[in-house]
């Protein structure tokens, strides 16, 4: 049985929150993987024994599990770049005070003070209340750009797609010639599957910026969901020049070869988003996909391995590494291999996959 790529792609945004027109950078982290810390502690126990003793599973990763952890893809769905500051706009001091609303008594704030409350909330990881401080600021001030992108932001870290796209759109409506909020627009409604609008937004942040590679990257997988694949190539290909740093234009680049069935452009792809970032577990479970197929055993179970070891609950990395070891005859080791991973496809709700598995385990 040959194993199948499955994984939610990402889309990218600009995650920077805005103090006025200056840049306050808070994480690199990016979204939360899609996958769910796993309810049952025993049952974590009980399989990571099993792989420990296999000797496939290290036991870092085994330690990384039990604690629960939920890792973030990180540099997978990132990527940074400053926007150009407009002109017109006032650039307030490094300096600038952040107030804490605790402490100013009945003292009314100004919409700048409340962003830089909203700011600090960020910082400290406190979404919910960080939402608020910018809700607030957008009372004060309408008009008020810096408090609508960062709400859009904050809405984004939260969950919320629908809330986060009504922010960038006021974002854009308070300054329309700002290229990176109509990027995150179009980024916020390509994942809500809206993919005529999104695609009109990113096009106005083409059109306002044409070097922003975050919009040619979102760019591309709109291309790719309706089917235009040599205009999704164009647009990865941009993506790449623009943002040489970023890993997933190359990663998508390698999943179109790898659909048309053109390997080593595939595991170029693959290899190259892996060099950009060495735990990309998708890259790395993309890649030992194409090594099983071609029949190199031992190196698609390193592949594997590395996908483990950048996500410990990445299940697809665990049924790779199965079908290897059962192709290779370790059938005990397999099997282990193959209950974790259906572990994991249970906890995300994924059934397709929990029965592919169980066809495997009980033909």
């Amino acid at each position: 049985m040959k194993s199948r790529f499955v994984v939610r792609t990402p889309v990218l945004i600009q995650w920077e929150y805005r103090l006025k027109y200056s840049f306050t950078p808070i994480s690199r982290s990016g979204w939360r993987c899609g996958w769910s810390a796993i309810a049952n502690p025993d049952m974590i126990a009980l399989l990571f024994s099993i792989c420990l003793t296999s000797g496939w599973l290290t036991p870092t990763l085994a330690m990384a599990a039990s604690r629960k952890l939920t890792p973030l893809a990180a540099p997978q769905s990132t990527l940074l770049r400053l926007s150009p500051i407009p002109s017109h706009s006032s650039v307030l001091p490094l300096s600038f005070a952040v107030v804490d609303l605790a402490q100013t008594g009945s003292v009314p704030l100004s919409a700048d003070q409340v962003i830089a409350v909203g700011l600090r909330h960020i910082q400290q990881g406190n979404v919910e209340e960080a939402i608020a401080a910018f809700e607030e600021a957008t009372l004060l001030d309408p008009q008020s750009v810096t408090a609508h992108y960062n709400l859009g932001l904050a809405q984004r870290q939260r969950g919320d797609l629908q809330a986060a796209a009504n922010a960038f759109f006021q974002a854009v409506q308070a300054d329309p010639y700002f290229a990176t909020a109509y990027a995150n627009l179009g980024a916020a409604l390509l994942e809500g599957n809206n993919l005529e609008l999104s695609q009109q937004y990113l096009q106005q942040a083409l059109e306002l910026d044409p070097e922003l590679g975050l919009a040619y990257y979102n760019l591309g997988l709109v291309y790719r969901q309706t089917g235009e694949i040599n205009r999704a190539i164009d647009a990865f290909e941009r993506a790449m020049a623009f943002s040489p740093n970023a890993p997933e234009p190359s990663y998508h680049l390698g999943q179109i070869y790898l659909q048309q069935g053109n390997a080593d452009e595939a595991i170029a792809g693959f290899e190259q988003a892996i060099a950009l970032n060495a735990n990309y577990a998708e890259a790395h479970y993309s890649l030992g996909h194409i090594l099983y197929e071609q029949q190199q055993f031992r190196a698609s179970l390193d592949a594997f391995r590395a996908a483990a070891a950048a996500n410990p609950f990445y299940p697809n990395a665990y049924y790779g590494a199965g079908l290897v070891l059962l192709h290779q005859g370790q059938a005990t080791e397999a099997q282990s291999l193959l209950e974790y991973a259906r572990l994991l496809f249970l906890e995300q709700g994924n059934t397709q996959w929990v029965q592919q598995i169980d066809q495997l385990i009980n033909p």
